[in-house]
């Protein structure tokens, strides 16, 4: 079955319930007006009875007209739109006397009506509305007065009032249908800008972006909504393809040096010292391809990934203690001296396995940096009520203009003028990342030839 469109849609529903509300309001119509002509009927016919009720007097037992003859000129010479039918009976209901313009009809008496009631009958072929009213000597009723008007009229006008309604009905809601549609169609217009443009997106055009409305209603917010998921859609694809082009260059750069030492080491024969320098030299490569990897892996891994946390309460005394004794090697080897300064014992809740990362990624980083001979500080503290962490180290700093592109992959400052200091650029990156998802916020204040001072604050 052919599903309808959504601008169809919208039109059929409020068709139907325009289709309940326009029922409801010609049903309240007619109602209203079949009452009023019923109520006039009923209103003309009681007038009729109370002005020949005064035309009449009973004597032994018998109804009689005053000025009997005048009565029925009067009756024969009224001109009526809806003449009154008038008709005396006795108790039994045998005719007595009748108006003129009933000619050869007579109305027929149902003895089995309440006195005084109005009620639908038929004078032959005529439809009328009828009332028997009971005339009396004392308490006796001695016969009736049968007053009745035709309904023929009211019967045409509700016939041609239903007739108009059942002929408009079905036209109003066609007419109402077009015009829901069209304005249907405007009011959606933006989901076809929506559809065109997502058609004409491609992996290799992510430019375009859907025009606003000018109404700020909620298709608005929809385009909005979807420019935005667009435009972080685009940054996400920029930085995929930096990545992979910067992963790529950094994982040749070891292969190239690697292969570069063992085709020289293969030209001659070598002593073995040099042999064992060239192999040692490539073994130290590959050891920095693995960290490379390691630390690619671990950015992919954790891209975006809230589902791999596992938050418990940590305390990060400790934890900074391990981080410090796991690093004790590397740190003698650089002859710095580590200092911890505790205010209180700490505890947060956070991941303790991405924590630690981060915390080993910028005490290495500080180790790595820092001159033959100076000090490395780790403080732990609250601030405001927050707890911090301080890793400060007093060696080459990073100049001002690098500051703002440190978190970014692959990127290293003063690579060039410090060649020794081996790294990857994807260290503080990773700190970045994992902090984002820990909600944790990191900063670094840093001096050229002075020092450099990462603070990490933890929100909750």
């Amino acid at each position: 079955m052919k599903q309808l469109s959504f601008k169809n849609r919208i039109a059929s529903n409020y068709i139907i319930i325009t289709a309940l509300l326009i029922f409801v309001v010609f049903f309240a119509i007619f109602s209203i007006v079949r009452y009023s002509v019923h109520v006039r009927v009923n209103n003309e016919i009681k007038s009729e009875v109370t002005k020949h009720l005064k035309e009449i007097e009973v004597i032994e037992n018998c109804v009689l007209l005053i000025r009997e003859e005048q009565w029925k000129t009067k009756q024969l010479n009224k001109v009526e739109v809806s003449p009154a039918f008038i008709q005396f009976v006795d108790e039994l209901g045998a005719l007595v006397e009748k108006s003129p313009n009933l000619k050869q009809k007579k109305l027929t008496y149902d003895k089995n009506r309440i006195a005084n009631d109005l009620f639908d009958t038929k004078l032959e072929t005529i439809s009328v509305r009828q009332i028997q009213v009971p005339l009396y000597q004392g308490t006796k009723v001695i016969g009736y007065l049968i007053v009745a008007m035709s309904l023929e009229d009211s019967v045409m006008v509700l016939n041609n009032l239903f007739t108009v309604m059942l002929i408009a009905y079905p036209l109003i809601l066609l007419v109402l249908f077009l015009i829901a549609r069209f304005f249907a169609g405007r009011s959606i217009k933006p989901i076809s800008s929506i559809i065109d443009t997502a058609n004409f997106i491609t992996k290799d055009n992510l430019k375009s972006r859907i025009p606003l409305p000018q109404n700020k209603d909620e298709l608005h917010l929809l385009s909005n909504t979807i420019n935005n998921l667009l435009d972080r859609i685009e940054n996400a694809v920029v930085r995929e393809k930096q990545f992979a082009s910067d992963a790529s260059h950094e994982l040749r750069t070891p292969l190239a040096v690697i292969k570069g030492t063992l085709e020289v080491l293969i030209r001659k024969e070598r002593k073995p010292e040099e042999y064992k320098e060239k192999i040692e030299f490539c073994v130290s490569e590959v050891n920095r391809l693995n960290h490379l990897v390691d630390e690619l892996l671990l950015l992919a891994r954790f891209e975006n990934q809230r589902q791999n946390i596992k938050l418990e309460k940590v305390n990060l005394n400790s934890l900074i203690t391990d981080v410090i004794s796991r690093n004790a090697q590397a740190i003698k080897e650089q002859k710095v001296n580590c200092k911890t300064e505790f205010s209180e014992e700490i505890y947060v809740q956070t991941d303790t396995y991405l924590f630690s990362i981060i915390v080993t990624n910028l005490l290495t980083n500080a180790i790595k940096y820092s001159n033959k001979g100076s000090n490395i500080v780790v403080k732990l503290y609250h601030s405001d009520g927050k707890a911090q962490c301080d890793i400060i180290d007093f060696g080459i700093g990073i100049p001002k203009e690098d500051i703002n592109m440190i978190f970014n992959q692959f990127y290293r400052s003063n690579s060039t003028i410090h060649p020794e200091i081996k790294g990857t650029g994807l260290g503080l990156s990773i700190v970045k990342r994992l902090c984002d998802l820990l909600e944790i916020d990191v900063k670094l204040e840093s001096e050229e030839n002075v020092g450099t001072k990462a603070t990490i604050s933890f929100t909750k």
